[in-house]
């Protein structure tokens, strides 16, 4: 890991146009499953046309990797290497997808700079890469502030006071290492009533996340629902936004980012 403080050369990730770090202040706000959700209905914009945006995934969760089992390749083989020695991703549902599986060795930098993320090894590379974060605000998000250009970042959070108070955190260590806060997410917002469709907000409600984001100056990108079912389709690697889609959720901000 570099030193803090140390001065560092920032870098572009070969073969990547954009970088978006999905990151939360707190382990179990449903970061991950946004991310691989957020993923697919970025890869799935401009579906009739020939120049689809390429997106792939980056677990950068070294100590509890979530997105292979969420991606259905948790029992998958461990990936292999170019003649150069570059990472090729492994692939499901169409996204190419990498993180530090049985390599626990292997260190941040080469996540991030060793991966051949081109389409069969020497095809187009990818539009944009969507980071899995670990929660908090340790080493790894330190880390990947200093060394790569991050383009924005989507801070994931429930409605409980506590994960607010990390929310801040993680927007001011972002400020700190000159990333933009792309926007907040409220994850579990509310549970709506299949019977009489009224929103329940089992949580607490959603005025002290609005008010935070507010403070903060931090677009709110939106406030997701508890859905029933998710959990349980996640687990088997169906992705949620394939059927309805997060871009229906959320206003037109994730692609006029992707269009950026």
């Amino acid at each position: 890991m570099p030193r803090r403080n140390a001065p560092i050369q920032k870098r572009s990730i070969p073969n990547v146009t954009k970088v978006l770090a999905v990151a939360s202040g707190k382990g179990g706000v449903g970061k991950s499953t946004l991310a691989v959700n957020l993923a697919f209905a970025l890869a799935m914009q401009r579906p009739n046309s020939s120049q689809k945006p390429r997106v792939g995934i980056l677990d950068l969760d070294i100590f509890g990797p979530s997105t292979p089992k969420l991606m259905g390749l948790e029992s998958a083989e461990e990936p292999r290497l170019t003649e150069t020695g570059a990472i090729v991703p492994l692939t499901n549902h169409g996204l190419p997808l990498v993180w530090r599986g049985l390599m626990v060795q292997k260190a941040v930098q080469q996540l991030l700079f060793d991966v051949d993320w081109r389409d069969h090894d020497n095809g187009p590379g990818l539009d944009l890469l969507v980071i899995d974060m670990p929660p908090g605000t340790g080493d790894v998000p330190l880390t990947l502030g200093q060394l790569v250009n991050v383009d924005g970042a989507v801070i994931v959070s429930t409605p409980q006071d506590v994960a607010l108070a990390d929310v801040r955190k993680g927007v001011a260590m972002f400020k700190k290492i000159s990333v933009p806060i792309t926007g907040l997410v409220l994850n579990t917002s509310y549970f709506k009533c299949p019977t009489c469709t009224t929103p329940h907000y089992i949580f607490g409600p959603p005025t002290s996340f609005r008010s935070t984001a507010a403070r903060l100056g931090a677009s709110v990108l939106g406030e997701l629902p508890l859905v029933a079912g998710l959990a349980g389709a996640m687990q088997v690697s169906h992705r949620f936004s394939a059927t309805a889609p997060i871009g229906a959720t959320f206003p037109p901000t994730f692609a006029l980012f992707a269009a950026r």
